[in-house]
């Protein structure tokens, strides 16, 4: 990924990279993106982009393993998330999800992955003290709550699902308060240009229903100029 398609996916929302990718294939029906609703720390936040870093962790109830394994596991996964390319997105699934209780997404945590070059985190588990996050580290997640319970790590590097999207350690993932994609590996060097071209399509329709005097007319030279952009 070089800086420039870097830079344009920082502005752009979700939404907009998910129909980009449509253009970049010539065809509907990309199917690589959360279902639901998911909810962001900083909803007015830019999307994070990036390399996924994976991991698997679970609270609901105390690990069953010995102290000494818990604790070199979680060794290891700071060693992971403070390894590999960067931009990266840290995206942990919660093994117990849909009744996950532990917030591992706090004041320390987010500040340590942010302080590891990480731009953000998308996540199935839980989030809370949202008044202490640290600034341009977005979190997307299940849920919001207030206790840590027996949070401990799983698994690190393995593929995790989050909201129905499967995500592998090193997909390029792209998220904001919309939800998350991840971006095909056979569209990133034609990713940049097809973003800019449905901006430019999408301006057929926006600039002259933005206009006074806007009707059906309008509308439709509006649209069929649209249609024609597109195909």
């Amino acid at each position: 990924m070089n800086q420039s398609l870097l830079d344009l996916l920082r502005k752009v929302d979700t939404p907009t990279v998910c129909n980009a990718i449509e253009v970049a294939q010539g065809k509907r029906g990309f199917n690589d993106f959360t279902r639901g609703t998911m909810l962001c720390s900083d909803p007015d936040a830019g999307a994070m982009v990036g390399y996924a870093r994976t991991a698997k962790i679970a609270a609901l109830a105390p690990p069953t393993e010995p102290p000494e394994v818990i604790k070199a596991r979680r060794m290891d996964y700071y060693r992971h998330m403070s390894e590999g390319p960067r931009p990266a997105v840290t995206v942990v699934e919660d093994i117990d999800f849909p009744h996950c209780i532990g917030a591992y997404w706090g004041e320390i945590n987010t500040t340590v992955h942010k302080g590891f070059g990480i731009s953000g985190t998308l996540t199935n588990g839980v989030m809370r003290d949202l008044a202490d996050l640290p600034d341009n580290y977005p979190v997307v997640a299940g849920s919001i709550g207030p206790s840590h319970g027996f949070v401990h790590v799983k698994e690190i590097g393995t593929p995790v699902n989050i909201f129905g999207l499967t995500v592998n350690d090193g997909d390029l993932v792209h998220a904001d308060r919309h939800g998350a994609l991840v971006v095909p590996e056979d569209v990133v060097d034609r990713l940049e240009t097809a973003i800019l071209k449905l901006l430019e399509t999408e301006k057929l329709v926006l600039d002259p229903a933005r206009q006074e005097g806007f009707d059906f007319d309008a509308f439709e030279a509006a649209w069929n100029a649209f249609e024609s952009a597109r195909t």
